[in-house]
């Protein structure tokens, strides 16, 4: 990382910029912002570190060397005003980068399709996935489907799968795999907010290493575990975190939100949610702050 940020220093005193503009990735960017300041250089900083969640310290570092804060989450205005920064809400980018998705293959509706999304990282799936595939034993008119990460082979998910032949895998597919649900079991993350966009009803699902998960509840100040009750300040999805995630609560909430009226309820909540992201174009609204930004120095 050393050797990366001497190169772009080295790239950047070279183009001579009228202003840098950082795109998350905190570790890398607050450090160039600091040594930007100090040439000189008029610093945006799009996409900014979630402060909220934790190292809320950093926050200081960011009034100090950043000019201009564009943020993509609705409470992330009022967080950074508790600390003296006026950061502009543009909205957020997956709104856009969804709304264009090709139209999946049409759903067999003799056998509806659940997903089951446990994660990218091998710690994550050895946890969540056993727990997932457990509850789909309870809904034999239904077909499961894991959304394989493309960073793991299949064998490592078929050591899984073999003792549920009902339950199919596919890598690289999530999108196409959520259009064509009717409910999903999801990791906390990113994934999370993809399915609601995708007006997917799920179940958020979080299971970590007892002593980490331990420390993280110490240090992450959050309500909530997923973005989408987050975003929206209520527990509109239902969120099985650590012990709670067992095989019985995990086929209890899905029971839930397959009930028409649950997943209306749900469905309500997104709609919201999409409104509280900004509907879309946060792109074009973050290039014309900057643009703005810049005529006004």
């Amino acid at each position: 990382i050393l050797r990366n940020i001497t190169f772009c220093k080295q790239d950047i005193l070279a183009f001579k910029p009228d202003a840098l503009v950082l795109i998350d990735y905190p570790g890398f960017n607050l450090r160039i912002a600091k040594w930007a300041k100090a040439q000189g250089i008029r610093v945006i900083y799009y996409i900014s570190p979630q402060l909220w969640a934790w190292h809320a310290s950093r926050a200081k570092a960011i009034k100090r060397d950043v000019d201009k804060l564009l943020v993509i989450l609705p409470f992330e205005k009022s967080f950074f005003k508790g600390y003296g920064i006026e950061a502009e809400f543009v909205g957020h980018p997956l709104l856009d980068a969804l709304k264009d998705l090709p139209a999946a293959a049409p759903a067999d509706e003799s056998k509806p399709t659940i997903a089951l999304l446990p994660g990218s990282r091998k710690q994550e799936v050895s946890r969540i996935l056993p727990v997932m595939l457990e509850a789909t034993l309870a809904f034999p008119n239904h077909r499961f489907v894991v959304a394989g990460a493309s960073s793991l082979p299949e064998s490592y998910y078929q050591d899984y799968l073999k003792d549920f032949p009902s339950v199919s895998l596919e890598k690289g597919n999530t999108y196409s795999i959520l259009q064509r649900s009717v409910a999903a079991l999801v990791k906390s993350g990113t994934s999370t907010l993809e399915t609601a966009l995708l007006d997917v009803p799920q179940v958020v699902c979080y299971a970590g290493n007892p002593i980490s998960y331990q420390i993280a509840k110490r240090l992450v100040k959050v309500k909530y575990i997923s973005l989408v009750n987050l975003i929206v300040d209520r527990p509109l999805v239902r969120e099985l975190i650590q012990h709670e995630l067992t095989p019985e609560n995990a086929t209890t909430a899905l029971q839930d939100i397959l009930q028409p009226e649950k997943a209306a309820e749900i469905k309500a909540g997104y709609a919201e949610l999409r409104h509280q992201l900004g509907d879309g174009g946060a792109s074009q609204r973050a290039a014309r702050v900057i643009l703005d930004s810049l005529r006004q120095k």
